[in-house]
This record gives C-alpha cells, structure tokens and sequence, in this order.
C-alpha cells in the first residue's frame, strides 16, 4: 500500500485539501476513472481499495491516502489507465481545475502531488 499523500502535509493543510473536493461514496466494481478520457477529475481514497489497470492488466492496487486521476492533469495527458472500485470506496473529488488551484495554493500538497505521478512513471 502507498503511503498516504497527505501524510507529507501538516494538519491545517491536510483539511484544507479534503475540505477542497466534495466527499462522495463509491460503489464496488465502479471504475471513476476510465483509460483515453479526458483529465477532467481526480480522487483522494479516504476508504477502501482500488485497481488500477493498463489495457486490462493489474498494475497497482491503491488503498486510503492514495490520489487516483491526478497523472493526467498534472501531465495534460488523456487518462493512462482505468481505475476500479475493489471495495466500495470513500473518496474526495476534485475537478482538475480545483486540484490545479490547490496544489498552487498549498504548495506541499503540489509537491505530493507531482512526487506521486514521478514515482508512478518510475513504475513503482
């Protein structure tokens, strides 16, 4: 399991990011991210697992902590791979525009942020 993103941010910081996005509860088998679409949103799992798939094969398993979607916003890239629910999940919801914004404005989570997406083009 990653290391929980917001663990690199001190508490003031780590509510205003969850503050930030719109808490929504996901169901099991649902993919919120699809390969080729657009970045138009990311998600910060509070609760539950996730797969992420490369044309059909599991790459990573993501858990709480874990931002799924951001790659592709922070790259301007159409989305790499598709995301499904292994659990039903608790997430945060961020348009791209909103995560663009706070990764300016609370410049730890950025760097998160980008750190996460250089380690996932490593193949971590």
């Amino acid at each position: 399991m990653n290391d929980s993103i917001l663990d690199a941010l001190d508490p003031a910081d780590a509510e205003r990011v969850l503050a930030a996005g719109r808490a929504l509860t996901l169901p099991q088998g649902w993919s919120p991210i699809a390969a080729g679409t657009p970045a138009d949103k990311a998600y910060l799992i509070t609760e539950g697992e996730v797969s992420v798939r490369k044309s059909g094969v599991e790459i990573a398993t993501l858990g709480p902590g874990a931002v799924v979607g951001e790659a592709a916003i922070v790259n301007r890239t159409l989305r790499s791979a598709t995301v499904i629910a292994l659990t039903p999940l608790k997430v945060v919801h961020f348009t791209s525009e909103r995560l663009e914004e706070l990764a300016d404005e609370v410049p730890a989570f950025g760097a998160a942020l980008r750190a996460a997406v250089a380690g996932r083009l490593e193949g971590r």
